[in-house]
């Protein structure tokens, strides 16, 4: 009997994710989609063209936009839902859910006002503990087209996570596990709010010197974040960690980054949204994690200095004079 998967959501990610698994033997997947117009348009196609264009979707891979028939059966959900539709969207799938759906979460950011993990708002809705998160620097453009990458599968149930590494695994995609999901979860979630620092460095032309101090004290922002909330700090130094962070910071494929780099080429936050298509979540995670910062009492330069350019109105420009004025001190890591 093969293994059946449901992939709920045909974002970039969702169908790149979709495609790994479908070239995985003995794996039948149905991807979802929650707009009608999208999933009519993936059929006649077979393509995605709105969020990944020149990656033909294979005859052997199934697209609905029913609920019921797209978990029906299925061993394994994975949910590739953006946070801020997560809570709502997923309300339709909770009449099939049972406290031992598997649930495999790709998605990377915080719920604003709640401060939710991913992991905690499918418990809250679907009623499962048993969630692993799939994160790492693996950007939907060249995992579709099967570039060699890695993942971390970070879930408390540590035979549900080699379970999830066992599905995902080929000679395309490794995966390690992990049994810090909070702290790969904050890891994927703070690593877009550095991406639009790295954009805005970027769009000011600053080069690579600050860039680099840039990622540098942006994972020590990260961890002292992460160890706040109780993650373990060694998640920081892992994929989920400085590898997602490396490559968000540095891909041309990257939302989050090119959003920083828009703004610091002058244009204003509503005119990049308004041209971008798919959910950039660093920009709704940078108010999470302020509010957050604030609560906590943490020393939080880079993300508060995002957060002020985002909803604040301060230039990119005073947004770095004021990082670069801070009082001076010890390198604290």
């Amino acid at each position: 009997m093969p293994t059946t998967v449901a992939v709920l959501g045909d974002g970039a990610w969702g169908t790149a994710m979709a495609l790994v698994l479908d070239r995985q033997p003995g794996v039948r997947v149905r991807l979802w989609s929650a707009r009608a117009e999208n999933g009519t348009a993936l059929q006649q196609a077979r393509e995605n063209v709105r969020f990944l264009p020149g990656v033909p979707l294979p005859s052997t891979l199934e697209l609905t936009t029913s609920a019921e028939e797209a978990v029906s059966g299925c061993d394994y959900w994975v949910s590739a839902i953006p946070t801020v539709h997560l809570r709502n969207t997923l309300t339709r799938f909770q009449a099939w859910a049972t406290p031992n759906t598997p649930v495999i979460s790709l998605t990377k950011g915080l719920e604003i006002s709640t401060f939710r993990r991913p992991s905690e708002i499918i418990h809250e809705i679907l009623g499962t503990d048993r969630v692993v998160a799939l994160s790492g620097p693996t950007h939907a453009e060249e995992v579709a087209r099967s570039r060699p990458t890695s993942a971390v599968a970070a879930g408390t149930e540590s035979a549900l996570a080699s379970a999830v590494q066992r599905l995902f695994n080929s000679d395309r995609f490794r995966v390690y596990t992990n049994s810090d999901l909070l702290g790969v979860e904050i890891a994927g979630a703070l690593k877009n709010v550095m991406g639009i620092a790295a954009g805005i460095n970027d769009g000011l032309g600053y080069g690579d010197n600050a860039k680099s101090a840039l990622l540098t004290r942006g994972l020590v922002e990260m961890t002292r974040f992460g160890i706040a909330h109780g993650a373990e700090p060694q998640t920081f130094q892992g994929l989920a960690g400085v590898g997602d962070l490396i490559t968000t910071c540095f891909s041309r494929h990257g939302r989050n980054r090119r959003v920083g780099e828009l703004l610091g080429k002058g244009q204003t936050l509503a005119e990049i949204l308004g041209n971008t298509p798919a959910v950039v979540e660093g920009v709704t995670t940078a108010k999470s994690v302020h509010e957050r910062t604030v609560r906590l009492g943490l020393e939080m330069p880079i993300s508060t200095a995002v957060y002020r350019v985002l909803y604040e109105g301060v230039s990119p420009e005073e947004g770095v004079i004021t990082l670069m004025n801070r009082k001076t001190g010890g390198e604290r890591l």
